[in-house]
């Protein structure tokens, strides 16, 4: 135990350190919030994946193949594949091009400059869904660090809650963007680590032991299921195209010539990644049925716990406290970026704090970070559902609120300012609706899927009736589109 409390120490130290270090290079705001654009493409890819995954990949993916079979890991993790494939395909460029055009440095912002929005009522109500959806997806990734500490350690919940809290508000309240993904770049190598050697041993350790995967459970090989369940699981997909920490990491890649570079790389590690996720569940079936891990499987058990179980019993403790790491790293790769996106809009997205000088939006930005965290800390400590349920709800928002509005606003030149905002209300309140009150009997049908395609359709109907944007703002997205031509 010794061992794994250096390990942690040595962890958490360098991370501490990367964010002093950028503290002494973040001058403005903007250095503060998207690192004045300069992040190289591989950083840029691989920051982008480890906060996106979070503590799901290692935590959530892992447990519900290990609970169900592979229907949940295949269906989901192909929809995320080619969503999250189009998303760089469709949407970085452009909006790298576009955001610097219009000197936007947030999504809010983006949408407003795009949509000549001189009331700012774009900008209040994207901003109002971004702080309410990313405020529970903060919640979850604090719990996923709750679990950590608590399987590795015997912590309290309360106990692993707070270190988690205290973790991630430290090095993001020190260096900003460039802190956050030079952080996640080494998180995201890591987690990529602790699943291939998590994988290989898992697998070493059930062959030849003569154990039947099949016979444990029955489904678990099996990925029929009905076509309701099979789309809304890979409707998961969609929520690519409207998630804020996500989208700003294509804001603040170097230039557009990047992207391409950025997106070969992320693409890569991110299906290998849930490729050995979803192995992983698979074995641990196997390895429990040889080894019961205490806390797993039963009416009691967290199947969420099932790389934390494999992890303990497969390494030896020199090397277990770095692939527990992993666990921690990709609690703190989602909650770093997600809190500083809650930051930005606050200092750069409501109109009052916007006009100040920079040095004190950057104080604010700083002391933002500390107040969204002490409410997703609050969240977290009374919500009592799992990590994928509270990922699934504010990725639900995200993607119906933002997805097509994001698309449209790039790619459609007569879409409007009212289409926008019909397209963010319409998402927002299906994803809340269909989440709280219509479910169908014996199928998943995720909120995500009706919620973006009414706002796609809202979208289209209104822009067509409602006034055109700008001459103004027209030639800056034909401008953009141009210089995205030239360069494909």
């Amino acid at each position: 135990m010794t061992i794994l409390y250096v390990q942690f120490a040595l962890y958490l130290i360098l991370m501490l350190g990367i964010g002093y270090y950028y503290m002494k290079k973040t001058g403005s705001n903007a250095d503060y919030l998207i690192g004045g654009r300069t992040i190289g493409p591989f950083t840029s890819a691989i920051s982008a994946g480890a906060s996106d995954m979070s503590s799901w990949l290692l935590l959530g993916l892992p447990g519900a193949v290990f609970a169900s079979g592979l229907i949940e890991g295949v269906w989901i993790s192909l929809g995320l594949s080619i969503g999250a494939y189009l998303n760089w395909l469709i949407v970085a460029g452009r909006l790298r091009s576009m955001s610097e055009k219009m000197d936007a440095l947030t999504l809010p912002s983006f949408i407003s400059s795009r949509f000549d929005d001189k009331a700012g009522v774009l900008k209040i109500v994207s901003t109002l869904v971004i702080l309410f959806f990313f405020t529970l997806y903060v919640a979850s990734g604090l719990k996923g660090g709750t679990l950590l500490f608590a399987h590795t350690f015997g912590a309290s919940e309360q106990a692993g809650l707070i270190i988690t809290t205290l973790v991630v508000v430290s090095y993001t309240f020190l260096g900003g963007y460039m802190a956050v993904c030079w952080t996640d770049l080494i998180q995201g190598l890591l987690m990529l680590t602790a699943l291939v050697f998590c994988a290989l041993l898992g697998f070493f350790a059930i062959t030849g032991s003569g154990v039947d995967i099949s016979s444990i459970n029955p489904d678990a090989f099996s990925i029929s299921t009905g076509w309701i369940t099979a789309i809304s699981l890979m409707a998961w997909g969609f929520g690519y195209f409207g998630q804020p920490h996500i989208l700003t990491r294509f804001i603040g890649i170097k230039d557009v010539q990047s992207v391409k570079s950025a997106r070969r790389i992320g693409i890569s590690w991110m299906v290998i990644c849930l490729i050995l996720a979803t192995l992983i569940g698979i074995i641990g079936i196997g390895y429990n049925a040889i080894h019961p891990m205490e806390g797993i499987a039963g009416p009691d058990g967290n199947s969420e716990r099932i790389f934390l179980a494999l992890t303990t019993a497969l390494f030896h403790p020199v090397f277990g406290g770095f692939v527990l790491a992993a666990v921690l790293a990709a609690v703190m790769s989602t909650a770093d970026s997600q809190l500083l996106v809650l930051t930005s809009s606050l200092t750069e997205d409501i109109p009052f704090i916007q006009k100040k000088d920079e040095k004190t939006k950057a104080l604010i930005s700083r002391l933002g970070v500390i107040g969204f965290a002490i409410v997703a800390f609050l969240i977290s400590a009374r919500d009592s559902g799992n990590i994928l349920n509270m990922v699934g709800y504010a990725w639900g928002g995200f993607g119906a609120a933002f997805g097509p509005l994001v698309i449209l606003a790039l790619c459609w030149r007569s879409m409007t300012a009212a289409g926008a905002l019909a397209g963010m209300i319409s998402g927002s309140v299906t994803i809340f609706i269909i989440k709280n009150y219509i479910s169908i009997e014996g199928e998943y049908f995720y909120e995500l899927l009706p919620g973006f395609i009414i706002a796609f359709a809202a979208i289209v109907v209104v822009s067509l009736l409602t006034k055109k944007p700008s001459e103004e703002t027209l030639k800056k997205f034909d401008e953009t589109n141009a210089e995205i031509k030239a360069l494909s």
